[in-house]
């Protein structure tokens, strides 16, 4: 017995992630009601409910009245699982003589006859095995065979006073096939967990689930993504930065180029994250390599997630230059990986960059490009939302930050897909402009929260040797709006080889 000030012991749910939204588990001797469309995981669930109970000596009882023993034990299958002794099925349907109709009754409702008796099945079954734990699948042919709501709120208040003087904790599945208006059973149940199925236009089904009710237990409320694969259900539970707080050293990370540090005022700061923003080809991505070459140089490890590009090209491109980011990878010194944006969803992702952070002590993380993650999540809002909470995340492990996006046109007005400027502490701003006949590259950091910055804008150029930095251009006018005007005397410009 549990005192009225004394918290109830959890019965986990065998799914890591969401024993986490549900501050450790169910509460025991309790009814909660796990509810989704057909597709969603509902039966994954429950059996790692179950089978989480048998490997800590519990017994559960798993009532089916929609799919066979034999489906059950081929699903549990297809993950790798068996359903040892500790966990019965028991298949319930109704009597043969309800079937034939020859014994059908003709005076009363064939209805009334077959609740009465699926009732007694399944309370035989109940004291027959003395389960800890319940799986009851699904409620919708409760709720037909009830017929009217009233009938059917009796039906479940019965269920549940049952089930509360067995000691059980009772998991009731419930696929909304029937009426998905009726809210009888959330009236009734200690907690809902509510699993949701989505289809975008383009790539695979993104999959969340919300807690939408737990009596007497904080939780982490909003919509958080799972995933089905071999081994069950990955929750990934939405990321509260709040409650990750760590102290790190501050310091200024050199990124191996000198013009480029003095432009950013000596260096990035560690716990800061950086915006690299303009349009395509101007090299954000190598400008972001330089500063994981540079911290894997000073002895510490780095992580790149890649949307846009393809690895092996990325590899082949940057050792043209002198970074041999496949030996630093081999090495164990770089953490890489390629990010599919159509089968990705936020929340996996998310939880990919915290685990590297926390585990692997990655104190670099470069995100090339947002346009792809952008890919992942369309809603705008909710991408800002998503970024903020990780960079703040990321900032107070410690972590140096480096985020690329490209913005649309080349040359003239350049428009972001997203404004996210002022989530970043440092942006770098990267632009073509036409000059002597050619086609170059400038480069200018325009907001800088940990300290001073230059306030020029510099030409810098990608080569065989990696990228440099010119002087100020302080004799041109106009070179971020693309066609600058030469006010001055000299040669301010890089020179260019002759090929």
């Amino acid at each position: 017995m549990t005192t009225p000030t004394e918290p109830r012991r959890k019965a986990r749910t065998g799914v890591a992630g969401l024993d986490d939204i549900l501050a450790g588990g169910l509460t025991r001797d309790r009814v909660f009601l796990l509810e989704g469309s057909p597709g969603t995981g509902k039966t994954t669930v429950a059996l790692q409910f179950l089978l989480d109970g048998a490997a800590a000596g519990e017994t559960g009882l798993y009532i089916t009245l929609s799919e066979t023993e034999g489906e059950l034990r081929e699903a549990a299958a297809a993950h790798g699982w068996t359903l040892g002794d500790a966990i019965t099925v028991f298949e319930l349907v109704p009597p043969e003589s309800l079937l034939d109709a020859a014994h059908q009754q003709s005076l009363l409702y064939s209805s009334d006859l077959e609740l009465g008796e699926t009732t007694r099945l399944l309370f035989e079954a109940i004291e027959r095995t003395k389960p800890a734990r319940i799986v009851l699948d699904s409620l919708s042919e409760i709720r037909l065979l009830a017929q009217d709501s009233l009938r059917y709120r009796r039906q479940i208040l019965a269920l549940k006073h049952y089930f509360a003087r067995h000691s059980a904790t009772v998991l009731l599945l419930d696929d909304l096939t029937t009426d998905t208006m009726d809210k009888t059973v959330h009236s009734i149940a200690h907690g809902v967990i509510r699993l949701e199925m989505l289809a975008p236009a383009y790539g695979a089904e993104r999959r969340r689930l919300r807690v939408l009710k737990y009596r007497g237990q904080a939780y982490r409320g909003g919509y958080h993504d799972f995933t089905i694969a071999m081994g069950g259900l990955r929750v990934f539970p939405r990321l509260i930065a709040a409650e990750h707080r760590t102290g790190f050293t501050g310091e200024r990370l050199a990124s191996g180029i000198a013009e480029l540090d003095t432009l950013l005022g000596g260096g990035m700061e560690r716990g800061s994250s950086a915006l690299i923003l303009g349009p395509a080809g101007t090299g954000k991505s190598l400008l972001a390599v330089q500063f994981a070459v540079a911290a894997m140089a000073r002895g510490e490890r780095a992580a790149m997630f890649v949307f846009d590009e393809e690895l092996g090209l990325l590899f082949a491109r940057t050792k043209a230059m002198g970074l041999d980011l496949e030996a630093l990878r081999d090495r164990g010194s770089l953490l890489i990986e390629q990010v599919d944006a159509a089968e990705l969803a936020p929340g996996e992702f998310t939880h990919r960059v915290r685990a590297l952070v926390d585990t692997q002590q990655i104190r670099t993380v470069v995100i090339d490009s947002l346009n792809g993650y952008l890919a992942a999540m369309p809603e705008e809002q909710l991408v800002v939302l998503h970024l903020h909470e990780l960079l703040v995340y990321l900032n107070r492990r410690g972590a140096t930050t480096f985020l690329t996006i490209a913005q649309h046109g080349l040359i003239g007005d350049m428009q972001t897909p997203v404004d996210v400027t002022y989530l970043a502490d440092t942006v770098v701003l990267l632009r073509y402009f036409e000059a002597l006949g050619r086609v170059r590259r400038a480069i200018s950091v325009i907001k800088k929260r940990a300290g001073t910055h230059e306030d020029t804008i510099r030409e810098y150029r990608i080569s065989e040797q990696g990228i440099s930095l010119g002087p100020p251009l302080d004799e041109f006018q106009g070179v971020l709006r693309g066609v600058p005007v030469y006010v001055g005397q000299g040669e301010p410009l890089l020179r260019h080889d002759p090929t």
